[in-house]
């Protein structure tokens, strides 16, 4: 049956070609979008989460929302990315050596359940230049339908607003290891901090920005628009911090 609303020719034809897949499903925008095309077209697709120390409590939170609101099975697949050396030691290329692990964990659990495709969330507007993850996928097989429709970011987020899902204008969200300057090793307890430092900043009503690691401080980056009120607001930011950074940066430059 053809899909009613939001989902365009190029992926309906997508999904009836690959009428069975598995998703690596973040609960963000761009997987939670084709969580829910993949559903509205017919497909058999079941949500496969990483659950590591990359990710933070609120998007683990919000995947496990959108699979229960699009009636769809999720599984949380857990994987100590900090056991993967090459991950640890944070080189410039560690977002390759990071798919690799979270990517073979994905697809050795989907084919366990008898999933032999595995599809992610990757769309037309990513940089394939600026994602050294991207070969790992590829050297993997993952299928990037977005991308291979051409279905780019802001159309993503017009097609997840008339389907209603709440994911629609969520912020683009980079994993917790991004916060780690390349060749700073990564640790849980610095994990732990940034985290922590990024959930009470997001409760004093700040979005969108960054918290990140700088020479052993916290240095944030925010949109312009909340920058004049950080500066006004400068000590109420330094207390909620202060469990996790006794220094705190503010990046003049606009995120």
């Amino acid at each position: 049956m053809k899909p009613t609303i939001a989902v365009p020719d190029a992926l309906q034809t997508f999904f009836r070609e690959y009428p069975r897949l598995a998703l690596a499903f973040s609960g963000g925008v761009d997987s939670g979008y084709l969580l829910y095309a993949a559903i509205a077209c017919g497909c058999d697709v079941r949500a496969y989460y990483a659950r590591s120390a990359f990710q933070p409590a609120f998007e683990r939170a919000d995947a496990r929302r959108l699979a229960q609101t699009l009636g769809a099975d999720m599984v949380e697949v857990p994987l100590d990315v900090l056991a993967v050396e090459a991950v640890r030691a944070n080189p410039q290329n560690r977002c390759y050596y990071c798919k690799q692990a979270i990517f073979t964990a994905l697809l050795d659990a989907a084919r366990g359940d008898g999933y032999t495709a595995v599809m992610d969330g990757t769309n037309a507007s990513d940089d394939a230049g600026d994602r050294p993850g991207m070969r790992a996928l590829k050297e993997l097989n993952v299928l990037s339908p977005l991308r291979l429709c051409g279905v780019t970011k802001a159309q993503v987020r017009a097609y997840s607003r008339e389907a209603g899902l709440f994911t629609w204008d969520k912020p683009a969200y980079a994993c917790l290891a991004t916060r780690i300057p390349a060749g700073t090793a990564i640790t849980q307890e610095v994990l732990s901090r940034v985290e922590g430092a990024e959930t009470a900043l997001f409760d004093l009503g700040y979005t969108d920005f960054r918290v990140r690691l700088f020479n052993g401080v916290a240095r944030l980056q925010l949109p312009a628009d909340q920058l004049a009120r950080a500066v006004e607001g400068r000590e109420a930011i330094r207390k909620a911090l202060m469990p996790w950074f006794e220094t705190v940066l503010l990046d003049l430059k606009e995120r």
